[in-house]
C-alpha cells in the first residue's frame, strides 16, 4: 500500500474508533507476529521457524493433531512444549499497550484465535478476553477420567534437535494418564470447551449489547480459517464500524469498514496517535 494510501485508511479508521462507545478486538496470528512469534503461514513458514520438522517432512496441520498424544506422546508434546516456552518467554509487543489504554476508555472486550495468552500477559482480564480455540497455558486429561481443566505449571523438556519432549510428560493429575494442551486441534473430537465455553457465550450477550455503537478492530486474522474475520463481520454488521488490520488479506469485502495493510504494532501506534492528536474527517478520495 502507498504511504498516502496507508495514511488516508489509518485516518479513517481512526474516525471509526473514536465515534464508538465500545470496542471489540479480533485478533488471529498475525497479531503475535511483532513480538516474534511465528504465525505458521505455509509449510515453508513453519518449517523456517522448525528446522527439525522441515527434515522430518512434517507439516503444522499434521503436527497439531490430537491423534499424535496418544501414538507418539514425546513428538507431540515435543512440539506443544516448545511452544508453550516460547510463548511464556514472550514479550507482547507495544501494540497490546495501545489496546489497553484504549479498553481505559470505554468498553472493551476480545476474541481471539490464538491460544499463546499474550493479551492476559498485557493486562487485559481474564474475563475480558474469549479464547475460541482454547489455550495452551491449560491443560486437559487426555483419559477423559472427569478431571476439570488444570494450569499448565510445568514445561517439559524439549531436545531441539529433534523436537521430541523427554519423560516425565505432563500427566492428569486425578489419573495419572497423560495430559495434552487444552486447545482445540485440527480434527480434534476430544477437546473439551468447559473453560473456553462460558466466555464465548458472555462476549456474544456483550456484542448483542453494544451492538450498534460498536467497533472491532481485527488485528492479522486471515482467510484460510476464517473464525476471527466471521467473528468480527457478524458483530459490525449493525455499526460498519470494521478496521482490518491485515498485511496481506486487508480488504473488506462484506459490508463497511476500513483495511489496512501494515503490520499490527506500527498500525495500532499510527491510529493512536490520530486519536491524541484529534482526527480530522478525511477528503474524498
Amino acid at each position: 500500500m502507498r504511504s498516502e494510501e496507508s495514511g488516508l485508511s489509518v485516518q479513517e479508521a481512526a474516525a471509526l474508533i473514536r465515534d464508538a462507545s465500545a470496542l471489540l478486538v479480533c485478533a488471529g496470528a498475525g497479531m503475535g507476529v511483532d513480538s516474534g512469534l511465528p504465525d505458521f503461514r505455509g509449510t515453508e513458514g513453519f518449517w523456517r521457524a522448525y528446522p527439525p520438522y522441515a527434515r522430518l517432512g512434517l507439516r503444522f496441520e499434521e503436527l497439531a493433531d490430537p491423534v499424535h498424544f496418544a501414538d507418539d506422546p514425546a513428538l507431540a508434546w515435543g512440539f506443544y512444549g516448545h511452544r508453550l516456552a516460547l510463548y511464556r518467554q514472550t514479550v507482547p509487543h507495544a501494540g497490546f499497550a495501545v489496546l489497553r489504554r484504549w479498553a481505559e476508555d470505554r468498553p472493551t472486550r476480545v476474541f481471539t484465535s490464538n491460544v499463546d495468552g499474550q493479551f492476559q500477559v498485557a493486562g487485559f482480564a481474564e474475563q475480558d478476553v474469549a479464547e475460541v480455540h482454547g489455550s495452551i497455558h491449560h491443560l486437559q486429561c487426555l483419559a477423559d477420567c472427569g478431571q476439570e481443566i488444570w494450569p499448565a505449571d510445568e514445561v517439559p523438556e524439549i531436545d531441539e534437535t529433534t523436537m521430541r519432549a523427554r519423560a516425565p510428560l505432563p500427566s492428569c493429575p486425578g489419573c495419572g494418564a497423560l495430559a495434552r494442551p487444552n486447545i482445540l486441534m485440527f480434527g480434534d473430537w476430544s477437546w473439551d470447551p468447559a473453560r473456553s465455553g462460558p466466555g464465548l457465550q458472555k462476549l456474544h450477550e456483550w456484542i448483542r449489547t453494544h451492538r450498534r455503537d460498536l467497533a472491532v478492530v481485527e488485528i492479522g486474522a486471515g482467510t484460510a480459517v476464517p473464525t476471527v474475520r466471521r467473528e468480527s463481520e457478524l458483530a459490525t454488521a449493525a455499526s460498519g464500524r470494521l478496521v482490518r488490520i491485515n498485511v496481506r488479506e486487508p480488504e473488506v469485502r462484506h459490508g463497511r469498514g476500513v483495511g489496512i495493510a501494515e503490520p499490527a504494532a506500527a498500525t495500532l501506534q499510527a491510529l493512536d496517535d490520530r486519536l491524541r492528536d484529534g482526527v480530522p474527517p478525511p477528503r474524498d478520495r
